[in-house]
């Protein structure tokens, strides 16, 4: 599974973090962390997210970005996430 960080620049509303989080669950990624601040004019907050999936992170961009309260996506970094199993 590929992990990826986003960074997320929005609107502080109640609803925009429910929003967020829906898009990635809908678009069949996994959180593996998550940190949410205020920014410092504190009318934004600044959302970075660590996911999990085997589909391509540019699905998830594309629906975060058009996120009415949204202002800003970016793709910090990718790695891969090795799993071992054991018999």
């Amino acid at each position: 599974m590929m992990q990826h960080q986003l960074a997320v620049q929005a609107r502080f509303n109640p609803e925009t973090l429910e929003r967020v989080l829906r898009v990635v669950r809908h678009r069949g990624f996994q959180i593996c962390a998550m940190n949410m601040e205020t920014a410092t004019d504190a009318q934004n907050i600044n959302i970075e997210l660590t996911v999990a999936s085997l589909r391509p992170v540019e699905l998830l961009f594309s629906q975060l970005s058009k996120l009415v309260d949204v202002a800003h996506v970016a793709v910090q970094q990718r790695t891969t996430s090795s799993q071992q199993i054991r018999a």
